[in-house]
């Protein structure tokens, strides 16, 4: 076929006339692929390549469309799906996004570990696939899932939790504060959280863990829009995910598959601005 992109090994293949905008480029591939590596791109057992692969996991992540309607000129659905729990299982989009944060910061001239982070939690609605797993937000007044974060003051996710809707940000503070001195050394010393975060067992958790809990709290005389100091970089984190269109709502039958591709999410947010900075 004239002109046609040739992907792949040579027992499977997949032809593209022209690629799709979520596609990773040839510097953003030469950075993952150390990553995605589990097996030798010429091992018996692959079918397909893992750029291809990565391709139609992004495309799906991106665009929001069912796995099996992943376009008929990327790998199989069935194939690009099983990698994908593949990745999620060997933790290599978030092993990905934690080097990109700390490489990320190291240009924006900070530290390469955060020493203050900010935690929030955003409710998704569920869906037919995610409810048997779901509760009810009383408060959003919704039923779904609930994702607890904790991002840097860059804004770039360090640690993540997958909750029913019905659960208190504050019940996560212990598991959150572990997590975050984990994947930092234990570099972090403040966390900036909102009214919900509220009480002496969830900063007493946190002290736990050498962490002090601050709490930007909402002005009781407000008039319209307030930006809140702090506060508004992980909600800005939030907006972020929310243009990957899979994550608009928990389309996910497992908490482990709907945390992996927020992961990938910051992940390709990160490998966008990385490529964008050294352009």
């Amino acid at each position: 076929m004239p002109g046609a992109i040739k992907l792949g090994m040579a027992k499977k293949t997949t032809t593209r006339k022209t690629g799709y905008q979520s596609d990773v480029s040839d510097e953003e591939w030469a950075f993952c692929a150390p990553y995605l590596t589990l097996m030798r791109e010429d091992a018996p057992q692959r079918d397909y390549a893992s750029r291809e692969l990565f391709n139609a996991v992004r495309y799906m992540v991106r665009a929001g469309c069912p796995w099996r309607m992943i376009p008929n000129d990327l790998p199989p659905w069935s194939a690009v799906h099983a990698q994908a729990q593949r990745w999620i299982k060997a933790g290599c989009w978030e092993a990905m996004a934690h080097d990109l944060r700390a490489v990320l910061r190291l240009l924006a001239d900070r530290d390469a570990e955060p020493t203050a982070v900010i935690l929030d939690g955003r409710t998704m609605q569920s869906t037919p696939e995610s409810g048997a797993r779901g509760g009810y937000d009383g408060c959003k007044r919704r039923k779904g899932c609930k994702v607890h974060i904790a991002v840097d003051t860059l804004g770039h996710l360090l640690a993540l939790r997958i909750t029913a809707a019905n659960e208190q940000e504050r019940a996560q503070v212990a598991d959150l504060a572990r997590e975050i001195q984990a994947v930092t050394g234990d570099t972090v010393e403040v966390a900036y959280v909102d009214q919900g975060y509220t009480g002496a067992q969830p900063a007493a958790q946190a002290e736990a863990q050498g962490m002090r809990l601050e709490v930007i709290k909402l002005q009781e005389a407000k008039r319209g829009f307030v930006l809140l100091p702090r506060r508004w970089v992980v909600e800005r984190s939030f907006a972020w995910a929310a243009r990957f269109r899979r994550l608009a709502r928990d389309y996910e039958r497992l908490a482990s598959s709907l945390a992996g591709l927020h992961w990938l999410a910051f992940a390709c947010l990160m490998l966008n601005s990385l490529f964008r900075h050294s352009a």
